[in-house]
């Protein structure tokens, strides 16, 4: 797979929202509890992140959807980078390396100057894939705390 076949853009289709909250839902399933949370902003990312100032991106390989991130807006510049997927059979090619540059280039075009996120120790590849794209490690007291029972790393990053 090279880099010259992938997309980024934002969400816009409902056929987009469904892959978003089904990539979404087959790692979240694999590893944890989809939690009342994770339920209301994947059965209407509109409402739930675009509506109220974040985005969806969107990864395509041609023309197949293959991964996604969103950047929920907690205040006027200050996002959550959240619900970051690939697709299973793409892991390890470096999409996610690219998408999260793209979230965070994109954060900067919606005046952010504070992208933060809750993972957790269960995912050693993300955490340290959001380690090499800058990401530092803060207490939850640093943050406002995503809403995931899951969540026991926070991190953050200063555009």
């Amino acid at each position: 797979m090279t880099s010259s076949t992938l997309t980024i853009t934002s969400m816009t289709t409902a056929a987009e929202a469904d892959a978003f909250r089904t990539l979404n839902e087959e790692w979240i399933s694999r590893f944890f509890t989809i939690e009342e949370s994770d339920r209301r902003t994947l059965d209407d990312p509109f409402a739930a992140i675009v509506d109220p100032g974040g985005d969806v991106l969107i990864v395509r390989d041609g023309g197949k959807i293959v991964g996604c991130v969103a950047l929920v807006r907690s205040s006027d510049d200050v996002f959550e980078l959240s619900k970051m997927a690939v697709t299973p059979a793409v892991r390890g090619k470096g999409i996610g390396r690219q998408l999260i540059q793209a979230a965070i280039d994109h954060a900067r075009t919606l005046n952010a100057s504070t992208l933060f996120l809750g993972s957790s120790t269960k995912l050693p590849n993300a955490v340290h894939l959001y380690e090499s794209a800058g990401f530092t490690h803060v207490s939850p007291e640093q943050i406002p705390l995503p809403p995931y029972a899951r969540a026991d790393v926070f991190m953050r990053m200063v555009l």
